[in-house]
Formats: C-alpha cells, sequence, structure tokens
C-alpha cells in the first residue's frame, strides 16, 4: 500500500510539470482551414491523441464531415442527408413493461451487445427531487423510494426495433453519466451530495451503482460505497488493471477532483466492485486548478494519487477534506470520461474565472496515461476564438466507428451533437428541433449519452428535454 500523498511506482518519473509536445495550433488558423466558423465551436490540440488504435486504423476514415444539416419536416432531429433517425422512446409514454410512464430527463447511456443480434441500451435519468416524471418504484430494484432518478432499459432486435423497455434500477438521484464495464454492465452516477432527511430522501445519495441491463435483477439497487460519496459524473474502466477512474461535477468552489478507485477484486465480474477497494484523488504538483493550463501539449510526468481521508464524506465533503501539505489538483465541470487505447480521458466542460475558476476555456480534454503517470493537455476549446458565442461546451464524448469524437454541446442556444475528424475539423452532425420555451424565447435541451452500437452502424443519442432517446443510422463509413 502506498502512503498518502506519494506516487507508485508504475513507471518512470520524469521532471514534474514540464510542458512538452507540438506546439500549439492556432485557433485562428484551425476555425479557417476547417470552416468551423460557422459553427461556432473551436479547439486547438492533437486530435492523434484522442484515438484508440483500432480507430486510428481506420486511415481513409473520418476526414470529412457529412454535409449540412437537412431541416426535419416533423421538427424533432436535424441530420445530414442520408442519415434518418428512429425514435425509441419518448418521456410520458408508457413504457413497455407496463411499470409505468416512460422518465424524464434522460441522460448518460451505454449499449451492449446481446444474443441473436440483440442490443441492450441501457439510459439514466436524471431525475432530482422534483422530478416530473420519476423513475417508477419496482420492488427489488429500488435503493431510497423518495429518490426519482435511476435507469430504464431497452432491448433491441437486430432491426433496431424495441423489444423492451423496463426499470433497470430505481430510487437514486440525479443519474447523470456513469461509464461501461469490460463485463458489460452499466455504472450509473449519482450528481449529488443530498443526505438522508435533505429533499425528502431516506437514504444518502451520491453512490455509483451498477447495472445489468440484460437483467437487472442480478445487480438490485446496491451502492458501490467504496467508490466514494460525492457529485458523480462519469466513470471508465481500465480493461487491464480493473482500475476505475471518477470524475466529479461540482458546481461550486472548491470544485470538483479526478479520482482513481483501486479495487480490491479488480476485473472480477459483476458484483466484483462491491468487495471494496481504496479511493484516490489526482494531485498535480504545482496546479491547484487545471484551468490555469492553457496550452495544448501541456504535459506533467510526476502525477500523484492521494488517499481520500474519508470517502463516505460523513461529516464534510471530499473536495473539502485535508489532503495535507501538498493539497490537491480540482477542475470545474469535469464531465466526460472514457477509455482509449492506453489511457483514460476526461472533460472539464468549460472554466469561467467569473466563478472562481483560474482561468477561462469552454472546454478541455486531458488524457492520463497510467504507465507512465502522465497528465496531457489534448484539445482546448476556446474562448480564444473568432466565434465568441457562450456557452459552448462539451459534455458527453464518445469514439466514432469512422474514427473521430462525437460531442454532445451543452450550452446556451441550438443544441448540437458535433462530430471532430481525425484531421481536427468540427462538423454539425444532428440538431435538436424540439422548443420546450416559447415561440418569443425558444430554448431546446441538450443532447446527451451519445452512444454507438457494438456493430457502429447506429449512434444513439438523447434530447434531455423534451426527454427523447434516438436511434440515428446511415453512411457513416463513407
Amino acid at each position: 500500500m502506498t502512503a498518502p500523498g506519494t506516487t507508485e511506482p508504475t513507471g518512470p518519473t520524469e521532471s514534474a510539470g514540464s510542458a512538452t509536445g507540438p506546439s500549439p495550433t492556432t485557433r485562428r488558423h484551425l476555425l479557417a482551414r476547417s470552416g468551423a466558423l460557422g459553427i461556432g465551436i473551436a479547439f486547438s490540440g492533437s486530435l492523434s491523441e484522442l484515438f484508440t488504435p483500432a480507430a486510428a486504423a481506420a486511415q481513409n476514415l473520418g476526414h470529412h464531415g457529412y454535409g449540412p444539416l437537412v431541416p426535419d419536416p416533423d421538427g424533432l432531429l436535424d441530420l445530414p442527408r442520408g442519415f434518418r433517425y428512429r425514435v425509441l422512446s419518448r418521456e410520458g409514454d408508457a413504457l413497455r413493461s407496463g411499470e409505468g410512464p416512460v422518465p424524464s430527463n434522460p441522460d448518460g447511456m451505454a449499449a451492449f451487445a446481446g444474443g441473436h443480434g440483440r442490443v441492450h441500451l441501457v439510459r439514466n435519468h436524471e431525475n432530482r427531487a422534483n422530478g416530473r416524471a420519476p423513475v417508477p418504484v419496482i420492488d427489488g430494484l429500488t435503493y431510497d423510494p423518495q429518490g426519482k432518478g435511476g435507469c430504464t432499459a431497452l432491448t433491441l432486435d437486430s432491426r433496431g426495433r424495441v423489444l423492451s423497455e423496463r426499470v433497470a434500477i430505481a430510487g437514486t438521484a440525479v443519474n447523470c453519466a456513469g461509464g461501461p464495464t469490460p463485463w458489460g454492465t452499466w455504472l450509473t452516477c449519482e450528481e449529488t451530495e443530498d443526505k438522508a432527511g435533505t429533499n425528502g430522501y431516506t437514504k444518502d445519495h451520491g453512490f455509483v451503482f451498477e447495472v445489468d441491463g440484460a437483467d437487472p435483477r442480478r445487480t438490485g439497487a446496491v451502492p458501490l460505497t467504496a467508490m466514494g460519496r460525492f457529485q458523480h459524473e462519469a466513470v471508465a474502466v481500465d480493461p487491464q488493471r480493473g482500475v476505475v477512474y471518477e470524475t466529479e461535477d461540482a458546481f461550486e468552489r472548491p470544485f470538483g477532483l479526478f479520482y482513481r478507485f483501486l479495487p480490491d477484486k479488480p476485473l472480477g465480474g459483476t458484483g466484483s466492485l462491491r468487495a471494496g477497494g481504496r479511493l484516490q484523488a489526482m494531485r498535480v504538483p504545482g496546479v491547484p486548478d487545471l484551468s490555469s493550463i492553457q496550452e495544448t501539449g501541456a504535459r506533467f510526468d510526476r502525477v500523484e494519487w492521494v488517499d481520500v481521508p474519508d470517502p463516505q464524506a460523513a461529516e464534510t465533503p471530499i473536495r473539502f477534506q485535508d489532503f495535507g501539505a501538498g493539497g490537491i489538483t480540482h477542475a470545474q465541470k469535469l464531465e466526460g470520461c472514457y477509455w482509449g487505447g492506453r489511457s483514460v480521458y476526461f472533460v472539464s466542460s468549460f472554466a469561467r474565472s467569473a466563478e472562481g475558476s483560474a482561468g477561462d476555456h469552454y472546454g478541455q480534454i486531458w488524457r492520463y496515461d497510467p504507465d507512465r503517470r502522465r497528465l496531457t493537455l489534448v484539445i482546448v476549446f476556446g474562448p480564444d476564438t473568432d466565434v465568441q458565442l457562450p456557452g459552448e461546451s462539451p459534455d458527453n464524448i464518445c469514439l466514432a466507428p469512422s474514427g473521430g469524437l462525437m460531442v454532445c454541446e451543452d450550452g446556451g442556444g441550438a443544441q448540437h451533437v458535433y462530430g471532430v475528424t481525425r484531421r481536427g475539423e468540427v462538423y454539425a452532425m444532428a440538431r435538436n428541433r424540439q422548443n420546450v420555451g416559447t415561440p418569443e424565447k425558444p430554448e431546446w435541451g441538450e443532447f446527451a449519452g451519445v452512444a454507438f452500437s457494438p456493430d457502429g452502424q447506429t449512434m444513439y443519442v438523447n434530447c434531455y428535454s423534451p426527454g427523447t432517446t434516438f436511434a440515428v443510422t446511415g453512411p457513416w463509413r463513407r
């Protein structure tokens, strides 16, 4: 066991805080080259770092977008020509199981392969205590009867038709994102720190729960308490070591932390994370706030992992706890997280100095390589661009079968799913046409939970409000 505040001997040690790598591309140059001036989102950085070897092997794919968006005559979802969508589920409609209405606020999501070409789609519902359409309370699948959040699971046949739709876990709260496990389950995360007696809850919240989309009763509604109680956002699992990385989306200073969970029984299959383990937080020496780093390619080669004093946050939220003389590293809006190749990638959706951050940006994507204990800033989104549109920031991200990325936008104005090609071109893949405001003051719900089917032929994505789950098919490998 490594003492708090020290590093584990898992790779070579180099000078801390060294900023090496390619010089950052100017955002003006990248915008002009990519044609992104009309889109309103820009970045600088090295896209090659974001892709797994499998995706990078698609040498002739992922170099271009799919053309302009075509207005949807039904007013739901605009897509490029040649693409089409199917509405899989709508908030308020009846669940096919007969358990109640489809819950509101669909968020993080993942797709898992089933037998005979079937797909199991597991979907979060980020309902707070005042959620307008709660996840129905089901015996044996409910953690806290007063919690309005949870997950539903859809099973699709080989042609993409919905065979079943049912509650997978209920009685949780503010289920925002999460992540898949190597053994085919979904880790759903509560983005809250509310304790029993707050907002009517009968149990403490702020945990991770494991959900089996094929058979939810195998996993039930058991909190993985050793993974910490905080405002969870997303997780990613190292498929070789079994280490689980976790992001914290804290809304106020001090902002959230980036964690890792060292399980006592790594890669042990369904239920193994219940065996316990050790929770640690990331410390980058000399960097108390990641938003202060603005140069893409900046590299830190002596990342430390510090034991969390009280993972259950019985008295004090974790980010407020005492991590010793070296302190701990914070970041505003830590959100999406995924594993790619030999590294974990995580997103800081935005940072605003007016809200207490050390710097301003519209989004950062960071890469942590556990073999080298190396943290690298891969991409920075704005605001130093020619398009000064506030609120545009990356949230959920996933790898696309074309070798690029899909990024869900979470900001003001029209809401998009953006593609980012292997060349660094940014293009609009989808636009939400559903107005949840008024004709005088229109508003559009954000996108969330973008994921691809195991065969790469279908993109699934949620519109947060009104709650809608889409399946998008088309010439993905064109």
